[in-house]
């Protein structure tokens, strides 16, 4: 069962920013509504209420909190100020999780749900695995799932289309 099928592109692409949002995006996803102002403005200190804000609208737009809160396109923010005390953006991550709910991957049932939902894409579909990959991140996201690593999602891909085709190859044996 081949586990490896995305490029070194790919997976360096995964829940990482990929240059600048468009406008569009960040319209869509970097927009505050007065919910979310409210939750900004509790923070302390200006560079406090940035990083919190550019987190919540990271998660929106990929899916993810970033490991390194400073590899965001410089038309999302400056994270100078931010990062002057290193537990705050893990905090902010944190809360923003609670206050959205966005679900860790292996919480349940979500997890159970994903995996059945991406069983039957691969039983009804005809994608190949970099394609069913991409449609099982934007599930994630669509679900506010938190993406898992990209080897975690990789060989659940991989793992998942095997036993579609086991599935398949016992039918037609009988």
């Amino acid at each position: 069962m081949p586990v490896r099928f995305l490029t070194v592109e790919q997976q360096q692409r995964y829940g990482r920013y990929q240059g600048a949002p468009t406008l569009l995006q960040l319209e869509r996803y970097f927009h505050l509504d007065d919910a979310d102002r409210k939750l900004v403005n509790a923070r302390r200190g200006d560079h406090n209420r940035l990083g919190f804000s550019v987190q919540l609208a990271t998660v929106r737009f990929l899916g993810t909190f970033l490991a390194n809160p400073v590899e965001v396109p410089p038309n999302v923010i400056d994270w100078s100020i931010y990062l002057e005390r290193s537990p705050t953006h893990r905090e902010h991550a944190g809360l923003i999780q609670r206050q959205y709910g966005y679900r860790d991957f292996s919480a349940q049932p979500a997890h159970w749900r994903f995996i059945r939902w991406l069983y039957d894409r691969a039983w009804l579909g005809t994608e190949g695995p970099s394609v069913l990959f991409d449609i099982a991140t934007a599930q994630l996201l669509e679900q506010k799932i938190l993406l898992p690593g990209v080897s975690v999602l990789e060989r659940l891909v991989a793992a998942v289309r095997e036993r579609v085709a086991q599935r398949v190859w016992k039918l037609l044996s009988r």
